[in-house]
C-alpha cells in the first residue's frame, strides 16, 4: 500500500508539473506573438480595404501628365508664349505696340483680359462720343441745349440728367454681372478685379444686328477693326474736347474759322455783328 501510494503521488506530481510547464509555455508564446511584426500580406490587405485612393507612388515622375483642355472663347485660346496671350488687335505698320508695358511678360491673364476690357469699352464710348459731338452740336435739342458739346451736359434738365445717369448705371451693373466674378465679402482680395474664366473681354452679348462672326478668324478680324476704330476715336475725341476747351467753339465753327484763315479771309471781321462772338 505504501508503495502504491508513492506511485500515485509521483504520477500526480508529474502531471501537475507538466501542466504548469505547458501553461507557462503557452503564456510565453502569446506574449511574444503580441509584439511580433505584422506580415506584409496582412498589411497590404488592410491597406487596400481601408482607403479607396490609388497608389501613385509607382508612376515615374518624368512622365508628363495630361494637360486639361482649354475651351476656346470666340475661337481664342490663351497662349502664354504669345504676345498679349494671343488676343487680336495688332496690325501693320506698328504690329505689336506696347511701349508702356501693359502686356509685358509676367502680367497675369486676368490683368491682360481686364486691360483689354477697358480698351474695348473706352473705344466704344469714344466712338459714340465722336459721333455725338457732331450730332449734338448740329441737331436742335428738345431741351434748348446749344453751344459746344463740352458745355451741353450742364444745360440738361434735372429729370433728363437723372434718366441718363440711371441708364448708364444700369448698363454698367449688367456688364459687371456678365463679366466679373461675384465679390467674396469674406476675403475680397480673391475676387477684386477678377473676370470670369469663360468671359471674352467686351463680349457682353449685345448684338442686335447680328454682326458677330461665328468663326474664329472672322471674329478676330472684326475685333481688330473694332479696336482700331476705337483707338482712333479715343484720340479724335480727346482732340475735339481739348479744342473746345481752348476756343469754346463747336467743331464746325472751328473748321469754318480755319477755313477762312487758309482762304485769306479775316475770321474776326464779323466779330460782334449779329451776336457773333470771336
Amino acid at each position: 500500500d505504501l508503495f502504491n501510494h508513492k506511485i500515485t503521488i509521483s504520477i500526480f506530481y508529474t502531471h501537475e508539473t507538466n501542466m504548469m510547464k505547458l501553461a507557462i509555455l503557452s503564456t510565453t508564446i502569446a506574449v511574444t506573438a503580441a509584439f511580433a511584426p505584422i506580415s506584409s500580406h496582412s498589411a497590404s490587405k488592410s491597406s487596400l480595404c481601408s482607403t479607396p485612393e490609388e497608389d501613385t507612388s509607382d508612376i515615374p515622375a518624368d512622365i508628363p501628365q495630361p494637360v486639361p483642355a482649354v475651351r476656346p472663347i470666340n475661337g481664342w485660346v490663351p497662349d502664354e508664349t504669345a504676345k498679349c496671350y494671343g488676343l487680336p488687335g495688332a496690325v501693320a505698320p506698328t504690329g505689336y505696340f506696347d511701349p508702356l508695358g501693359f502686356a509685358q511678360a509676367g502680367i497675369t491673364l486676368n490683368e491682360i483680359k481686364r486691360n483689354r476690357e477697358a480698351e474695348v469699352m473706352h473705344g466704344r464710348v469714344a466712338m459714340l462720343a465722336t459721333v455725338g459731338y457732331f450730332v449734338a452740336e448740329q441737331v436742335p435739342s428738345p431741351f434748348g441745349i446749344t453751344g459746344p458739346a463740352n458745355d451741353q451736359l450742364q444745360q440738361m434738365p434735372a429729370v433728363a440728367f437723372v434718366m441718363l445717369s440711371s441708364t448708364i448705371a444700369a448698363v454698367e451693373i449688367r456688364r459687371a454681372q456678365i463679366g466679373w466674378v461675384e465679390p467674396d465679402l469674406g476675403d475680397w482680395t480673391k475676387t477684386l478685379w477678377k473676370l470670369r474664366d469663360n468671359y471674352y473681354p467686351g463680349d457682353v452679348g449685345f448684338d442686335p444686328l447680328g454682326l458677330k462672326p461665328t468663326d474664329a478668324a472672322g471674329f478676330a478680324s472684326m475685333q481688330t477693326r473694332e479696336l482700331q476704330n476705337g483707338r482712333l476715336a479715343m484720340i479724335g475725341w480727346a482732340g475735339m474736347c481739348a479744342q473746345e476747351l481752348v476756343n469754346h467753339r463747336t467743331i464746325m465753327e472751328t473748321i469754318d474759322f480755319y477755313n477762312k484763315i487758309y482762304s485769306g479771309v479775316n475770321p474776326y471781321e464779323n466779330c460782334g455783328a449779329d451776336g457773333i462772338i470771336c
